[in-house]
Parts: C-alpha cells; sequence; structure tokens
C-alpha cells in the first residue's frame, strides 16, 4: 500500500484551466472516477488533498469509499485575501473572517484546516518565491483557532520564515517547505510536525522544456540536499506529491516521489527500510488529520 499525503483531485497534472473549466459548471464525478480507479489500480488507499473552490474534493468524499480508498480533505484550503492561495481555496480579511470559514469547513465535513502562509516557487524567475509569509502572529493566531475548534493544521509554507514561524505556532503538517535553513530542520526534528515535501513538483519539471534546467537542477540539489539532512536529523517525512500539479500525474506521482525521496538516503537505508519510515510518518499523519 501506497499513501499518497498532498494531492488535488480536481487537477489533472496538465492544465490547471483546463482542469478548473471542467469542473467550473458542476463538478464532473467521471473525471473524479477517473483518478481514484488509476490510485486504486496502483494500490495508493490513502489520499490527503489540499482542497478546492469549486466543490470537487467535497464530492469526492463520498466516491472514494467505492475504491477502497480513504480519503480526507479540509474541503477548501484558508488565505488571505491579497495573497497566494485563490487557486485551491477562500479567502478573508479578519480573523473574524477567517474563523467564520474554519466553521464553514467544519459544517462541510471537513476533515482537517489547510491554511495557506506563503508564496510559491516562481519557475520563470529560477524558483524565488512569490511573496513573503504572512506574519507571525496573525500565522499563530490562524493555527490556534483552527486548534480550537478540533482540527489538525496543514500549512502551505515556503522560507525559512514562515517554517519557523509555523513551526512556533504549533502546525501539525508543512507542505513543500523550499528555502527552510539549518535552525528549521533542527526544529523540525524537535517538533511533533510532520514534513511533507513535494520534492517532484521540482524534479518531475526536469526536461519539460517549460523551465530553464539549470535553475530546475540547482533547486533539486538545494531541496534535496535539505530532505537528506532532515532525514539524518529524525525528522518525520511524509510521501506527498502534490498530484494534480504541472506534470504530477495522479497515482505516478506519488510512486515517482518515493522514487525520487529513496534517492537521497539510499545509501543510509535499505529499501524496506525506507519504505518504513515512509510507512510510519504516513501513519502517523493519516491518524492526526481526522477531527477530534
Amino acid at each position: 500500500m501506497y499513501y499518497e499525503c498532498h494531492m488535488h483531485i480536481f487537477m489533472n497534472g496538465r492544465n490547471y484551466r483546463e482542469a478548473v473549466a471542467l469542473h467550473r459548471d458542476g463538478v464532473n464525478e467521471e473525471d473524479i472516477r477517473n483518478h481514484l480507479e488509476a490510485y486504486a489500480r496502483a494500490e495508493v488507499l490513502y489520499l490527503r488533498d489540499g482542497g478546492d473552490n469549486l466543490g470537487v474534493s467535497a464530492r469526492t468524499v463520498h466516491i472514494a469509499p467505492e475504491y477502497g480508498i480513504e480519503y480526507r480533505t479540509p474541503i477548501f484550503a484558508i488565505h488571505k485575501n491579497g495573497h497566494y492561495g485563490g487557486i485551491v481555496g477562500r479567502g478573508f480579511d479578519t480573523m473574524k473572517e477567517y474563523h467564520a470559514l474554519v466553521k464553514e469547513a467544519a459544517a462541510a465535513g471537513a476533515d482537517f484546516i489547510k491554511i495557506m502562509v506563503s508564496g510559491i516557487l516562481d519557475f520563470t524567475r529560477g524558483g524565488a518565491l512569490t511573496e513573503a509569509s504572512l506574519d507571525r502572529d496573525e500565522i499563530r493566531e490562524m493555527i490556534h483557532i483552527a486548534h480550537e475548534e478540533g482540527f489538525a493544521v496543514m500549512a502551505h509554507t515556503n522560507g525559512a520564515d514562515a517554517v519557523r514561524a509555523v513551526i512556533d505556532a504549533g502546525i501539525d503538517s508543512i507542505e513543500h517547505g523550499n528555502f527552510m535553513d539549518e535552525d528549521c530542520l533542527l526544529a523540525l526534528s524537535e517538533s511533533n510536525c510532520i514534513w511533507v515535501p513535494t520534492f517532484v513538483t521540482i524534479t518531475n519539471l526536469i526536461g519539460s522544456g517549460r523551465y530553464d534546467d539549470e535553475s530546475l537542477t540547482r533547486l533539486k540539489r538545494e531541496q534535496g540536499g535539505r530532505i537528506r539532512k532532515g532525514f539524518a536529523l529524525g525528522v518525520r517525512i511524509a510521501p506527498g506529491s502534490d498530484a494534480g500539479a504541472y506534470r504530477v500525474p495522479h497515482a505516478q506521482g506519488i510512486r515517482d516521489e518515493y522514487r525520487e525521496l529513496y534517492a537521497l538516503c539510499a545509501d543510509r537505508m535499505t529499501k524496506e527500510e525506507f519504505e518504513r519510515e515512509m510507512t510510519r510518518a504516513a501513519e502517523e499523519l493519516r491518524l492526526r488529520f481526522v477531527r477530534k
């Protein structure tokens, strides 16, 4: 059995606009079923979605059991208006509005809350972050509110400042985690946080012709070094590919992620030991990301 700890059922791995158009006028159930069939065939029987603003993951909750798949979702991600996150969720301006969205997600059946606290990698600029992270006090309050409502929290996080802020605030999982420094890795190793690096969102772009391969190779080397150091420090690292993102196909994406992660530590552990580590972290995540 494989675990996919970060994916987006509504995306298609090719074209975001095309994926949105398919569901814009109503959820396309056939598309959902095609993705779930691919996961079932590949023996990927645990899926943790990153949410969407089209109702696709909400519908998937009712379909996934037919395929023997345990499916968990935040229903939609939550971002501060004017900052990255609109492609997968809902926005707020005030903490009162944020709290209302958390309650709305709860009423819709969310298993956990996903927050967006930083930008993304801009591959057209060599992987530079698109924006700075939210304010530390805002991040702390967002996590606190979700925890008070009984939820674990998944945080889209890039950049050392953002990583330190979410760890200090007691985050449950960090998604992506690009550009963290050694202090971040040490803090992660001493925390209860689980890191889902989604490494193939970088590695699968190499050779695509869409972006500069030299920059991508550098990003792969740098992020790979952080992940390798994380393994050495005992950081809990769980497998998640961000399936649905460009060149990260459903079902195949997580197989690619397992392969790329193992390549980083193959000189330190056997394949069986690596798979046990992946299962241990993924099982901890699976048990944590269910509303209490």
